[in-house]
């Protein structure tokens, strides 16, 4: 017995050794990996983004009950920043004409090679569907604890969407991007069953932000590479931007300028009435959080909070409802704020009309940096925890809104929980 496992090491080893020196001279590696969904705000639309180190053809085979129809895409040429100047191919393929609410079977690739087949649910068109999002930050290749439920969750139904709000792989850049790889095809698992949803970090920042901006594929893709963009999906309009802008000094003066208006043009239109009564939700997702209560030093624990200063005054204005954050490798619930004070709807229900948005930080799916430790409680603390995990959001209908936090150190177990109920939204519901 223990002479065939010897040979089938060695034999292992022999394959694995060969396709390393095939590859070196570029005969193989079309093979599609890293295969992930994306949403347009369209239900019927969905883009199929993956990589090969070979160019070839990008086409998607898909059907309802088998692969039949092709869609034909693009590629292109991502050369990572460091001495290897690792290459790869970025394909891209939009679905369009889906039904909404309908499964479908998928392959991506080309003659040359295809990916193994997957499944997704087109996102759904009535007004009684209740989408479950998973929201997290700060995953990293190393200590990704919450992974395995997540994919569980995604490929058995359980979530429709997944919000990831920055730090990826840790990092993306690393040994010459192949731990990007690595990365990317760790969450294959779940970013090819639903959609994939992304913002920047500050683990990203590596080349300008060029493995982030290169490897995914969010709507208004190639405008502005991916720092800034939204959605709309059931009562929602999500919108998704970079507080690195406020950090990195190879972000120019400009990008930072172009996505201050571009946020507040996006917070206009989602404001006129027929799209408020529309998507009265809107929701934001950035990476480093306004406020926090933990030990380090942070721009969250100082009284002159860049991203505070630069964006609070503009989501109060047009009433964002509600602001998902990451980088504190913890989960903090707070209390409604706006300009440090509590606007809690009343002491019994501090959730239902609250008078300012609501802000929660969810940065603990798992990360070779471990936990953030807390500091002395501030007055917007509502919960906190340093379990390992995620949340989870359901938008229930136009003015109920549920909210978990499962702790995956506790086996999935729900460890907080709130409903955030608006009977108006916008800024009049401050009043």
């Amino acid at each position: 017995m223990k002479g065939t496992v010897g040979i089938n090491a060695y034999i292992f080893q022999v394959c694995v050794a060969f396709m390393l020196v095939v590859n070196s001279y570029g005969e193989i590696w079309y093979q599609p990996e890293q295969v992930h969904l994306s949403a347009t705000g369209n239900p019927t639309e969905m883009i199929v983004t993956w990589s090969t180190f070979n160019d070839t053809e990008s086409q998607v085979q898909f059907g309802v009950t088998a692969a039949k129809s092709t869609s034909s895409g693009s590629s292109t040429k991502f050369v990572d920043g460091g001495p290897e100047k690792h290459t790869q191919f970025i394909h891209r393929v939009k679905l369009t004409k889906l039904k909404p609410g309908t499964k479908y079977v998928y392959r991506c690739g080309s003659k040359k090679g295809w990916s193994m087949l997957f499944f997704f649910k087109a996102v759904e068109n009535r007004a009684d569907w209740s989408p479950r999002f998973a929201i997290y930050g700060d995953m990293g290749n190393e200590n990704a604890q919450s992974l395995a439920r997540l994919q569980r969750g995604t490929q058995d139904g359980t979530l429709d969407v997944i919000l990831h709000v920055g730090d990826f792989g840790y990092d993306l850049d690393t040994n010459n991007g192949h731990v990007g790889d690595e990365f990317m095809r760790q969450i294959e698992p779940v970013a090819a069953y639903v959609p994939y949803m992304t913002c920047a970090g500050n683990h990203e920042s590596a080349y300008n932000f060029s493995n982030y901006k290169n490897r995914f594929t969010m709507p208004l893709y190639g405008d502005n590479q991916n720092l800034w963009y939204s959605w709309n999906i059931n009562s929602a309009h999500i919108i998704s931007f970079s507080t690195e802008v406020y950090f990195f000094g190879d972000v120019s003066n400009e990008t930072k300028t172009n996505q201050f208006k571009w946020l507040e043009a996006d917070l206009m239109e989602a404001n006129k009435p027929e799209r408020r009564a529309q998507y009265p939700w809107i929701i934001t997702m950035g990476h480093r959080p306004m406020y926090c209560s933990d030990s380090d030093r942070d721009d969250c624990t100082k009284q002159r909070s860049l991203v505070r200063s630069a964006l609070e005054d503009m989501f109060y204005k047009y009433g964002v409802d509600l602001e998902l954050w990451a980088h504190e490798h913890n989960y903090e619930r707070l209390w409604p704020v706006y300009k440090e004070k509590v606007y809690n709807g009343s002491k019994e229900a501090p959730y239902t009309n609250p008078k300012a948005p609501v802000h929660i930080i969810t940065g603990s799916a798992g990360c070779k940096e471990r936990h953030d430790l807390f500091l002395f409680s501030k007055p917007w603390d509502a919960f906190r925890s340093i379990d390992y995990g995620y949340s989870v959001m359901q938008i229930r209908n136009k003015t109920h809104l549920t909210w978990e936090q499962v702790s995956d150190d506790q086996s999935g177990k729900v460890i907080d929980k709130f409903t955030l109920i608006k009977d108006r939204h916008g800024p009049e519901a401050w009043l």
